[in-house]
């Protein structure tokens, strides 16, 4: 099955110390927003899925053995754009995997005695309602404000990611934040 984030070669331009030096960097800056991204799309183990999505960053980023040619282009922005973009093709990858297996019962936490604390990401989701108020909005409304907001990517690299165009992808985000503005004015309303 191949998937959105195979898009051939790119090449390092910036990032003086090599691509090791900007993958380090691109993992310090994105991980956590990555591993976010993916638990907001529903994701299982998004630790695992953070892990796979940077693993392939690594091998898009180091040239081909025997290649004097780098294997990446763009800097961390590029980094930022291609992480995103592998980890948007691992969550729909996910969620069709999902859709052909048999259900599964659901994880109850009150019941398991194991305690871990919760990422940074999921304590604002959580704190704030936020992911509560994201269930409510369509798949696309979702996606383009996690990508948006969450990720803190552009209209264009959002557009690249989700396949649209620049102009689809602002429509999509007044919607979607026109149909949140209007879900929260209704709960305010209920007693």
């Amino acid at each position: 099955m191949q998937t959105s984030e195979d898009q051939g070669p790119l090449t390092v331009t910036d990032g003086e110390d090599g691509p090791e030096a900007l993958f380090t960097n691109a993992y310090r800056a994105y991980s956590g927003p990555v591993r976010g991204y993916l638990a907001a799309r529903g994701v299982d183990d998004p630790d695992a899925v953070t892990n796979d999505v940077f693993l392939t960053l690594y091998s898009r980023m180091t040239p081909p053995e025997g290649s004097a040619v780098p294997a990446f282009r763009g800097g961390l922005a590029g980094a930022k754009s291609l992480a995103f973009t592998i980890a948007h093709g691992r969550a729909v990858d996910h969620h069709r995997h999902r859709a052909r297996t048999p259900f599964l019962v659901p994880h109850e936490q009150e019941t398991d005695p194991r305690r871990a604390p919760g990422t940074p990401e999921e304590t604002v989701l959580a704190g704030q309602g936020a992911q509560e108020l994201l269930d409510h909005l369509p798949e696309d409304h979702r996606e383009v404000l996690l990508l948006r907001i969450v990720a803190d990517l552009s209209i264009e690299q959002t557009a690249a990611i989700m396949e649209r165009s620049q102009g689809a992808v602002k429509q999509l985000q007044r919607r979607a934040l026109k149909d949140l503005k209007a879900h929260v004015s209704s709960r305010k309303s209920m007693p």
